[in-house]
């Protein structure tokens, strides 16, 4: 048996729209396709019949049960599609799904028979044919018979060779993604053992009369250590057990995360192996016992003479040679992060490397200096405290510097989130305004007509009819694909009218001038600078298997390389169209005196979207603004674990303080004023982490910027962004006190 399919669904060829009951293209950040299959022969068909039956003719339609679902479609209604022209109506003769798949994510499909999916879709012939030998027949014998029966451009593959490269794409984007999320975990686990660090040195030094009495009692320093240890051993267990059930829900809520920034994914049940078990149970625990070594070493040391001393437990000064650790370690790093960024020849490796051991090598020199810092610091940032809340915030301010190394790290722990996140801030406004001054220094246009996507096309004859419209001086269409590039990789072609883009466009010429696009209408092209030089001929092999060969008249300066809105080469609309299977239109750029007139004749294709050059340039970045918005969400969680640490230090102060705070009450100290104190230390703590992690976030993002600036990305501190950033670690301040305050305001 063989059947013809329309199932390509590795670009953007069977791209068809389904239309809302309101009749509005449904279109998010998702693709939207149209196929055709054979309903006589079921075999060769991935998709299962939920419900009703299969579309038959050129009137009938099968949507995907996703879309009927969220959309409210039932079967026997009519359902608006708009392929490559204008839209239609069909009746829905069947809802189906894809294999046992329980969503697709954002995407639609549209379902047709096969003749009535070539109409749509404006195609001939078939994607695919599948096909299925006879029992006994061998593959490769079967293969051979194939082969002698089709052109010589066709393949032949069998279904585990089709399955395989199918899904290597697939593969290769998981990957990313768990790569991705994992990478924020790690940094989650980092900022984690700073909480853990510093907790067992506290609850260590709290036990010091009780470690001492069991030296006393006979106990060497080794089960000293071993008890510790021990002690992290089994924190680590129990909290990794409890952070692995609360990351089955996160995994929930980052589905829906992605799905309200429109990113939506395909879902399938939920995978749980015990290979997660085993690496989540393994990474904890060890991460822990890493981070009890110290304090179960410091513990060794505790004199047996301390089990009789009284008063209050000894706070050491900062140690010299941590400094000049701290001080080494920076040091390299930061030459790390400068040779990574900046340095010329260096491999990807190199800069990966460099990048990567240099801030965690940053972070760790910080956090051992950062003792040093703690005062002067605290005298900064706590003086609002110290002048504005009386009694309780001199004692908030004094508090924040008796332990330096105890506050140090545990603003530790806030620094990383917010070197984070404010580098994030300063990187990502350096490509937003870099994206931007591209876009308009190219633009040239009032109007611009995209599909609603952005990045689908939109039928040529959208750009026609706007071309027609009252009040249109010039309306210049731009189509859009890729080809192969003989002897180098893929580039993107656009097809353009030489008489009008240059009314739209504004050309900057490194080789050739404006009259070059004249040119073009002979068969000839213009490429973007670094594509080739005037008189060299050009040799491409386009998507419908046919050769292009063109000579370079013009080369016209790309805009940064952020964002491009011509390929690196430039046809003809005529030669584009010869060329290339079922042209469509990326972009019409619109010289227009209002949108009263362009709306209108543009009524017919709802996927054809009409901005102002300004909305445009909005929209065409907004992309950057999800993006950042995803990473401050999934960097909110080191922050919400620096903000455990913060929590366990205060209440751990309280309990150490008991005394001291019970006779601050004794002689008048009210419960309120007891909160205050409690609160403002936070605050002062929560400050610290901010002053020495948003600086650090500045300076990476200056780097990394600066080693960009070839690429016409510049430097942009976002001031008002550091300022919310300020007030977030104030607020998380505030947070961590909570307990700890209405802890202290209790005691008797």
């Amino acid at each position: 048996a063989a059947a013809g399919t329309i199932l390509d669904i590795s670009g953007d060829a069977n791209q068809a729209k389904i239309l809302t009951k309101d009749g509005e293209a449904i279109q998010g950040n998702n693709p939207t396709f149209g196929l055709g299959v054979d309903p006589a022969d079921e075999r060769f068909n991935p998709f299962e019949l939920v419900e009703g039956r299969w579309a038959s003719g050129g009137r009938q339609v099968v949507i995907d049960l996703n879309t009927a679902d969220k959309y409210g479609f039932h079967v026997g209604e009519r359902v608006q599609v708009a392929g490559e022209g204008p839209v239609r109506t069909y009746t829905l003769t069947g809802i189906a799904r894809f294999g046992d798949v329980a969503s697709l994510g954002g995407a639609t499909i549209a379902l047709f028979d096969v003749p009535t999916a070539r109409k749509v879709l404006d195609k001939t012939g078939f994607d695919a044919v599948a096909v299925a030998g006879r029992e006994g027949v061998d593959t490769q014998k079967l293969i051979d018979s194939i082969r002698t029966a089709i052109p010589v451009s066709a393949q032949v593959r069998t279904g585990a060779e089709q399955a395989a490269e199918d899904g290597e794409g697939v593969g290769e984007f998981v990957t990313f993604i768990r790569y991705f999320l994992l990478a924020f975990g790690g940094i989650a686990l980092f900022v984690g053992a700073f909480v853990i660090f510093n907790t067992l040195s506290i609850t260590v030094a709290q036990r010091t009369k009780e470690l001492a009495t069991l030296r006393t009692l006979g106990a060497s320093r080794r089960q000293v250590l071993r008890s510790v240890v021990l002690e992290g051993f089994v924190l680590g267990i129990v909290a990794s057990a409890i952070g692995l059930a609360l990351g089955v829900l996160l995994a929930k809520g980052l589905t829906a995360l992605f799905g309200a920034l429109n990113l939506e994914m395909p879902q399938a049940d939920m995978v749980f192996r015990w290979r997660t078990v085993v690496v989540a149970m393994l990474t904890g625990t060890i991460v822990t016992l890493v981070a009890s070594v110290w304090p179960a070493v410091r513990a060794t040391r505790i004199a047996p003479i301390s089990a009789v001393r009284e008063g209050g437990m000894i706070v050491k000064k900062p140690s010299r040679k941590t400094l000049v650790f701290g001080l080494l370690v920076t040091g390299l790093s930061v030459f790390g992060l400068v040779y990574g960024t900046l340095g010329e020849g260096v491999s990807t490796a190199g800069r990966v490397l460099g990048i990567g051991l240099g801030a965690l090598g940053t972070f760790v020199g910080l956090a051992a200096i950062a003792p040093r810092l703690v005062r002067p610091l605290a005298r900064v940032v706590g003086l609002p405290a110290a002048r504005l809340g009386g009694a309780a915030g001199r004692l908030a301010q004094e508090n924040a510097v008796r332990n330096p190394g105890r506050t140090a790290s545990t603003a530790a722990a806030l620094m990383i989130g917010l070197t984070l996140v404010s580098f994030v801030a300063v990187f990502g406004k350096a490509l937003l305004e870099s994206d931007e001054k591209a876009l308009e220094k190219q633009l040239a246009a009032s109007h611009v007509i995209s599909s609603q996507s952005g990045w689908d096309t939109v039928p040529v004859g959208a750009g026609r009819i706007a071309g027609a419209a009252p009040g249109v001086q010039v309306a210049s269409a731009i189509r859009g694909d890729r080809a192969q590039k003989v002897g180098a990789g893929e580039v993107d072609v656009s097809g353009v009218d030489p008489k009008t883009i240059a009314a739209a466009y504004n050309f900057e010429w490194v080789e050739g001038s404006r009259e070059s696009l004249a040119t073009l209408a002979r068969g000839d092209a213009i490429v973007r600078e670094g594509e080739g030089h005037v008189g060299d001929t050009l040799r491409l092999m386009t998507p419908a298997g046919k050769q292009l060969e063109a000579h370079v008249r013009g080369v016209y300066r790309k805009h940064g390389d952020l964002d491009q809105l011509l390929g690196q080469v430039v046809l003809s609309q005529a030669t584009f169209d010869a060329k290339f299977p079922r042209p469509g239109d990326l972009l019409t750029l619109v010289q227009a005196d209002s949108t009263t007139g362009l709306g209108r004749a543009l009524a017919a294709f709802p996927d054809a979207k009409l901005q102002t050059g300004e909305e445009f340039i909005s929209n065409r970045t907004a992309w950057l603004n999800d993006v950042m918005s995803l990473f401050y969400v999934l960097l909110a969680l080191s922050v919400i674990v620096s903000l455990f640490g913060m929590v366990n230090t205060l209440v751990l102060a309280v309990f150490e303080r008991t005394r001291e705070l019970g006779m601050l009450r004794a002689v008048g100290m009210t419960r309120r004023q007891a909160r205050r104190m409690i609160r403002q230390e936070s605050v002062i703590t929560a400050l610290i982490g901010a002053a020495l992690g948003l600086p650090l976030g500045v300076g990476l993002a200056a780097l990394v910027t600066q080693s960009l600036s070839k690429y016409g990305v510049s430097f942009s501190l976002p001031v008002g962004t550091l300022v919310v950033f300020t007030v977030v670690a104030i607020v998380a301040g505030m947070l961590a006190a909570i307990a700890p305050a209405r802890r202290a305001s209790r005691l008797n």
